[in-house]
């Protein structure tokens, strides 16, 4: 079928890119883990929490991070026991807990992704706002495709 391969090899060119970025976020994000005594789940943990736009559960991260219950628990023991996080009750209903990111654990984050942001700042003056524009809205698109297939249980 004509134009087949410009499409198999776009999707591959694409798919090669987003590991790359992949790698070298990871790469960040394994250090960042290892400079406080953290697990990289635990850091992932942290942006699903950061980034959440409702209060947290443990019962949500789990499901999103893919993690058991137990796990999910030993997850914010370590968050908690370094200061990343806390955790609280519901004031209307005391059995539910939320978990939320603790301000002042921020700014080491900020310290330490610097160089991710400078790296992005940098690439982004690069384009113009049309094209930062639709490069945006791919990877929210991209962000929202991939949050609606489900994380294989660890």
């Amino acid at each position: 079928m004509p134009g087949t391969e410009d499409v198999a090899t776009d999707l591959q060119a694409f798919a090669r890119q987003l590991r790359r970025v992949n790698g070298e976020i990871n790469r960040l994000v394994h250090g960042f883990a290892l400079a406080r005594g953290l697990h990289p789940t635990d850091v992932q943990a942290l942006a699903v929490i950061l980034d959440s736009e409702e209060p947290l559960t443990p019962g949500r991260l789990g499901t999103r991070l893919g993690l058991t219950s137990g796990a999910v628990t030993a997850c914010l023991d370590r968050l908690e026991r370094s200061g990343q996080v806390r955790r609280s009750r519901a004031s209307d209903d005391r059995r539910v807990v939320h978990v939320h990111y603790v301000a002042d654990a921020r700014p080491a984050a900020r310290e330490y992704f610097r160089p991710l942001a400078a790296a992005t700042e940098s690439v982004r003056g690069r384009f113009d706002e049309a094209e930062l524009s639709v490069v945006l809205r791919f990877l929210t698109e991209l962000g929202q495709e991939l949050n609606e297939v489900p994380a294989p249980r660890r």
